[in-house]
């Protein structure tokens, strides 16, 4: 099994292959992803892949496609094969918090684990291979549960990751090639005769000033 990470920026591609010896039998395979807070998949893609191209992929979780990464959940994804040795699955950084010290963060995201089902599972294996039942949904349409064998012993088992931007903080997109501006604001209502009022607005920076008047009406006037 081989698990590669594509394209750059915020919107990525995991790339799995699962390759195993011809057999006169179908083997059924399921990837089991676990994904940390920095990153999501959008199941509305997903479902739109699913009717494109038959790509299967179910969530275990309702995933928040607009949340930081600072408020977000790890989740995982199945990744059903169906008989096929590969799949291509979008995946895509959050917002992380902004960071003084660094343009890049970076997002680690571990092997996933390999599942096989067959009527002659046992058979297929290779002698001395670590294996462990476990129970997981039969199919992508079928949520049952079925009994499925976990392979322990995988080669290149050690995951992917990716770096994404970071965002600036605030002050820093104020601060410009020669002085970093301060803004300051300041609200001073004026009364007049009823019902009118008068709102002066006045912002100062390190160099100049503005001041804007607002004459305020009610409506029912």
């Amino acid at each position: 099994m081989s698990v590669k990470i594509s394209k750059a920026g915020f919107h990525r591609d995991l790339q799995y292959r699962v390759q195993w010896s011809k057999t006169d039998h179908d083997v059924q395979v399921l990837l089991v992803q676990k994904l940390p807070s920095g990153v999501y998949m959008d199941e509305y893609q997903l479902e739109t892949l699913r009717r494109d191209t038959g790509l299967e992929v179910l969530l275990d979780s309702k995933v928040d496609l607009e949340a930081p990464e600072y408020l977000s959940s790890g989740f995982t994804a199945l990744v059903f094969l169906s008989g096929k040795h590969e799949a291509v699955v979008p995946v895509h950084g959050r917002y992380h918090r902004p960071s003084d010290s660094s343009k890049r963060v970076k997002v680690d995201i571990e092997s996933p684990r390999l599942l096989l089902r067959s009527d002659q599972c046992t058979e297929t294996l290779s002698p001395g291979l670590r294996r462990v039942v476990v129970d997981a949904p039969c199919t992508f349409s079928n949520h049952s549960i079925c009994s499925w064998m976990e392979i322990l012993d995988l080669e290149d088992n050690a995951g992917v990751s990716l770096e994404i931007p970071a965002s600036p903080r605030t002050e820093q997109l104020l601060r410009g090639p020669l002085e970093r501006v301060r803004l300051k604001f300041e609200l001073r209502f004026t009364a007049l005769t009823p019902p009118f009022l008068y709102l002066h607005l006045q912002t100062f920076s390190s160099t100049h000033s503005s001041f804007l008047s607002f004459l305020l009406v009610p409506d029912h006037v």
